[in-house]
């Protein structure tokens, strides 16, 4: 029985191993990070059902604790903390892929049993054994990366649901910079082997022995692999490259000094799947002359370390530092030992990563599996064995809440697997035109799982287009049932986009999302135009560094004919980002309402310097038959300007009203608004 159950628990650990870097599916909207973190969430609860199995049949339990158990416990639990106390959307911060609890708790169950298993027969030495099926993963991945550096399909007529192969980008990592990570680590592992099979050739040293042409074959090919992966992430894309897209250094580190300025964030940081919130907190003027400025907010910090820090505040980065630290004083006392060498390098290497790359399944993945090798060498492992036969009650009990909590945790990844199968199905809609494809597969989304923000916006964003296409007829053509329809689809549509608001009111772009549904609805409900204000302003007040809600306000107040209004937002805007054409444009238009002409043409003017005649041809002669107009200053010729912004299209556009018209306009209740609770 033992046998069978340690072999079980090897295939799978070995087949997990093999599997997870080029494990992904076109079900979900996301095809390749998504996977890989359901992949480990229930490949770790098969691991447990098979440990529980085991527990009932034998009626025995023996625990081994290894160093760096309590510190990886203790991790665990300052990250449950931050989730229970600081996030505000609990659910999203469990299933982040990124930096979530699902996340970190399958790794922590692949540490638990990778530590505990042993090589073939008595020998103990089981690096190569634990690394062998990842190993032979990463040399196919190598492969496919250097045929797939060469583009095979880019002429090739596949089907829709292939599509994908035809990226230039396609790995099955996840991304570039991920695959440049992955590869990176069995470089180094390649060459600390290489070095060390030369230096102990001719010994008798197991490990060692018949390893240094196949070591470095293999180094080889990753070597290859890894070259070209980096250089498609350093090679130029518009006006920088992949790297440049990262979140910047500076703003990261402010982020995390942020959370220090009350106790409880301090203590506790911001909580898990919040990092945009503070984000938006510390942009500056600075951010805001970059190429970056119009990403509102990134996800993931640009190092994962000050991640730690300011998701789970000061406890988490002492619990991680406890780990780090426990880990590099094993490192120092197994320096000798020349089996663990190169996983000392590999763990160095990852905290370096963890130090200067966002945090990612990808970088824990590996760190996980490379502690787990180095606790396996610590000879001091006590063992806590436990003996249920004569305690019947207890057994029954233990075994019973097991797979209680098994079953449990596989009925809610289950759901939640499914809901983010039917979102990717709703836009399998999109492509097939098919409005009531859309709106059913997100509705069986949200009914599944109705903590994902993005679920909740886009299907707000869904509603509002029924509303618009049931409003093309025409304020005559209306029937009262199409009122009622039209009514009933802005009201849930106000109500998805309320709901993505409430999941985590600190993030500024759902109140944005909120804003523009409201914003739509101008002219078909009434007291719309007051609740797009007040959304607004909650956007601004939680992001008060970013132009484009200013803008957007302002558009709001020059659609109502308030250009006093409009003249203040565009001009907090310009101060904000004045290299942006599309504020000054307003602006000057704003200007050119109230007959302030020579300011009107001034901005004009500005907005003229700043386009580029080549690359914004279109906008850059629509502004100078504007401004040719301004100059003439006399009330007949506003006609003409205004004439030549309709003929001319581009880029730069003046706010202009809804096609969602209805007359007479709908009431909708007070809960529609955005104070409402």
């Amino acid at each position: 029985m033992e046998k069978i159950f340690h072999k079980s628990l090897s295939f799978v650990l070995h087949s997990l191993l093999f599997i997870f870097p080029f494990f992904f599916l076109n079900l979900t909207q996301e095809f390749f990070i998504t996977n890989k973190l359901y992949l480990l969430a229930f490949g770790g609860l098969f691991l447990l059902s098979l440990s529980v199995i085991h527990l009932l049949i034998s009626k025995k339990i023996s625990w081994q604790i290894y160093p760096f158990d309590n510190f990886v416990l203790l991790f665990l639990t300052a990250m449950m903390i931050s989730i229970l106390f600081s996030s505000p959307n609990k659910v999203q911060a469990l299933l982040n892929p990124n930096f979530g609890l699902v996340m970190m708790i399958s790794l922590a169950i692949l540490y638990f049993y990778l530590s505990r298993q042993k090589g073939p027969s008595s020998s103990n030495e089981v690096g190569p054994y634990i690394m062998k099926a990842l190993s032979f993963s990463a040399f196919l991945l190598s492969v496919l990366t250097i045929t797939f550096f060469f583009q095979p399909f880019q002429n090739a007529n596949l089907p829709q649901f292939l599509a994908f192969l035809k990226n230039p980008g396609f790995t099955p990592v996840g991304s570039q910079l991920n695959l440049t990570i992955f590869l990176g680590f069995f470089v180094v592992l390649r060459v600390s082997r290489v070095i060390l099979s030369g230096a102990t050739k001719g010994s008798k040293v197991e490990g060692f022995k018949h390893d240094f042409i196949f070591n470095y074959s293999l180094l080889t090919i990753n070597l290859l692999a890894l070259f070209l992966t980096v250089y498609s992430l350093v090679k130029p894309i518009g006006q920088g490259n992949t790297l440049s897209l990262l979140p910047p250094f500076r703003l990261s580190w402010f982020a995390a000094l942020e959370i220090l300025k009350t106790p409880s964030s301090a203590l506790m940081g911001i909580g898990l799947d919040n990092f945009s919130a503070v984000f938006t907190r510390v942009k500056d003027f600075t951010y805001n002359q970059s190429p970056l400025w119009q990403i509102n907010a990134f996800n993931v910090s640009r190092s994962a370390i000050l991640q730690i820090l300011t998701e789970t505040g000061i406890f988490g980065l002492l619990s991680f530092g406890l780990l780090i630290f426990s880990v590099s004083k094993l490192a120092v006392k197994q320096w000798i030992n020349k089996t663990i060498r190169p996983f000392i390098f590999l763990f160095v290497y990852l905290f370096i990563c963890l130090l200067i790359f966002p945090s990612s399944l990808i970088v824990w993945f590996l760190f996980f599996l490379t502690i787990a090798r180095m606790s396996q060498t610590n000879q001091s492992v006590s063992s806590a064995p436990f003996d249920f036969s004569n305690l019947l009650p207890i057994y029954v009990g233990t075994v019973v809440i097991a797979f209680g909590l098994i079953v449990a945790s596989g009925y809610f990844l289950g759901r939640s697997y499914a809901s983010e199968y039917y979102f990717k199905k709703s836009f399998d809609g999109v492509i097939a035109n098919s409005v009531k494809q859309v709106y059913d597969n997100q509705r069986q989304a949200i009914i599944l799982n109705p903590y994902i923000e993005r679920f909740r916006s886009n299907f707000a964003q869904t509603n509002l287009l029924i509303a618009n296409n049931l409003a093309q007829k025409g304020p005559k053509n209306i029937t009262e049932q199409d009122r009622q329809n039209i009514a009933q689809a802005i009201q849930a549509g106000i109500t998805e986009g309320k709901a993505a608001v409430s999941l985590n009111p600190q993030k500024a772009d759902y109140w944005q999302n909120l804003a523009s549904i409201y914003l739509n609805v101008i002219n078909a409900a009434s007291g719309a135009d007051v609740w797009t204000i007040s959304a607004y302003q909650r956007a601004i007040l939680a992001d008060p560094q970013n132009p484009t809600y200013r803008v957007g306000l302002g558009g709001v107040y020059y659609s109502l004919k308030k250009y006093d209004d409009a003249l203040k937002f565009f001009e907090q805007a310009i101060a904000l980002k004045p290299d942006w054409p599309n504020a000054s444009y307003n602006y000057a238009w704003a200007n050119f309402q109230k007959e302030n002409y020579p300011q009107a043409v001034n901005a004009m003017q500005n907005t003229l310097s700043l386009l580029n005649q080549k690359l914004n041809k279109a906008d850059y002669e629509k502004v100078q038959k504007e401004l040719d107009g301004f100059k003439k200053l006399l009330p007949k010729e506003e006609k003409k300007a205004n004439k030549a912004a309709e003929t001319v299209r581009g880029t730069l556009n003046l706010p202009t009203p809804p096609a969602t018209y209805i007359s007479p306009r709908l009431e909708l209740p007070k809960e529609a608004s955005p104070e409402a609770k």
